[in-house]
Parts: structure tokens; sequence; C-alpha cells
């Protein structure tokens, strides 16, 4: 009887010794599931946040612009081209993207780049604290400043020769931020325009008395052998660097970086400055 006893006492022992080791191996497979599911987890969340990923996945960069020689611009034959163009397209290849170029209201473009209609603005944007405040925004690649665009023939000294003239600038601009902070433009009779060269038009048609560009613009779009033939810079002001500005935290900025370093490193971006009469920025 004692030996019976002795048994089930064994029994039931090893049985619960069994449950245990079952229960401390589930709960070890359930641990490092967790933290498998975690790590997984983390991993996805990453990549969600990733404006790079967000790209890559879906397969390009939309690329938000205006018409603007020599960044972005269709040549006589009918070939769309630029600085910009041609540059964004090399660090698209980089980056394993397709450039989709989209025309934008250059006033709007912040707003079109929160919603996602645009991943960057890459258009000639010049460089503020407050820019790069609001945007994250690759370091300068272009050197750039803003002139005074009048009609031949226009006598000008200083910018106090326009005071109460009516002078013009792209809205959300620059040459607009120029304008309103220089103490004798902003006593002028100030116009916005929707584009750069429509306030071109606006001087050679002689609405307007003066424009406040790019000098980047100016070159390529004045002078002899131009549209403008009977246009010339009389001034330069503040002198200004473009940068590529994409939705804030976005990772894409310093992967951009990334490129331009390895680009002026193989000389693709000093041919292109060369090509287009552009100074690259230090």
């Amino acid at each position: 009887m004692k030996k019976l006893i002795s048994f089930a006492v064994a029994g039931m022992f090893a049985l619960s010794l069994a449950a245990c080791g079952s229960s401390s191996s589930a709960a070890a497979s359930i641990t490092e599931s967790s933290a498998e599911s975690t790590a997984a987890s983390t991993a996805d969340s990453a990549a969600a946040d990733s404006d790079l990923a967000y790209l890559q996945n879906k397969g390009k960069m939309t690329i938000g612009y205006t018409v603007y020689e020599p960044m972005n611009y269709t040549d006589e034959s009918g070939t769309f081209t630029g600085f910009d163009t041609e540059l964004a397209t090399a660090v698209c290849e980089k980056l394993g993207v397709e450039p989709d170029f989209v025309e934008i209201n250059w006033d709007t473009k912040e707003t079109e780049l929160a919603a996602k209609s645009i991943d960057c603005i890459w258009n000639g944007l010049t460089l503020t604290d407050d820019r790069e405040e609001n945007m994250a925004c690759t370091k300068p690649y272009v050197k750039n400043a803003q002139v005074v665009v009048v009609k031949d023939g226009t006598d000008y000294t200083s910018t106090a020769d326009l005071i109460g003239k009516t002078v013009v600038a792209e809205a959300g601009s620059a040459g607009e931020t120029t304008i309103t902070e220089n103490a004798d433009l902003s006593q002028a009779d100030f116009i916005s325009k929707a584009v750069q060269t429509d306030c071109l038009m606006e001087v050679a048609a002689g609405t307007a008395d003066a424009a406040i560009l790019d000098l980047t613009l100016a070159s390529a779009m004045i002078g002899e052998g131009t549209d403008y033939a009977n246009l010339k810079m009389v001034d330069e002001l503040n002198v200004e660097e473009y940068g590529v500005a994409f939705r804030k935290g976005s990772d894409v900025a310093e992967a951009v970086d990334n490129a331009f370093d390895e680009l002026k490193a193989d000389g693709t971006m000093q041919a292109l400055a060369d090509k287009y009469d552009l100074a690259l920025a230090d």
C-alpha cells in the first residue's frame, strides 16, 4: 500500500514538474514572440515615418516648379530642360525614383508641399531662416542675388529712384521680400505677379517701372540676343543661395545632400553650372 502511495506521489510530482516546464517554455515563447512583434512594429513605424521610403515605394518624386529659365523651362526644340531639371533628374536616378515635374503656383508652394500634392520645391528656392525652420531644406547648391531690372534709357542711381514708382515681383518670392524689407522699395507701388517672366513683360510694356528678380533668371532672359533686349540690370541687392525644400522632418533632404556631394565629386554639377552659366554655392 505504501509503495502504491509512493508511486502516486512521485507521479504527481513528475506531472507538476512537467507542467512547470511547459509553462516556462510557453512564457518564454510568448515573450520572444512579443519582442519580435514589437521590433517589427517599430520597423514598420520607422518606414511609415520615412519620406524617402514613401517616395521609393511610389517610385517617383513629384517636383514642384514654375517656368523659370535657366532653372526649369521648355527650350526652342520643345524639350523641357534647365539646370534644376537636369540636376533633379540626376539626383532621382541616384535615389532610385523617377522625376515627376508638376507646375505649381509659387505663392501656394508650401501648402501644396504639406498636402503632398508635391514632394519638394525644386525651382530656384531662396533659402531663408523661416523656410529652413518650417521645411526640411538641403544645403545651398547655387548662388543668386536679387536685381533691379529696368528699360534701357531709364535713369537709375539707387533704389531711392523707385519711391512712388510701380515695381513688380513674383508673389511669394525673394523679390517680394526684398521690396517689403527695403526702406526705399517699400515706398514704391508694388504689384505682385504670378511668375517672374510676367514681371519682365510688365517692364518691357512700360506698365511697370522696374522689376525685382533673381539674378539667375535676369542673366538668362534679358539683354542682347533675348526676347527682352531692351531691358537691363542696374542694381544688385541682397546676395542669396538656392536650396531644395521637402516636408518638415523629411529624411529626403539629407539623401539629396549626399547625392549632391557625389555629383560634385564626379564633376556633374560643375558641368551643369557651366552649361547654364551659374555659380555653385560653396
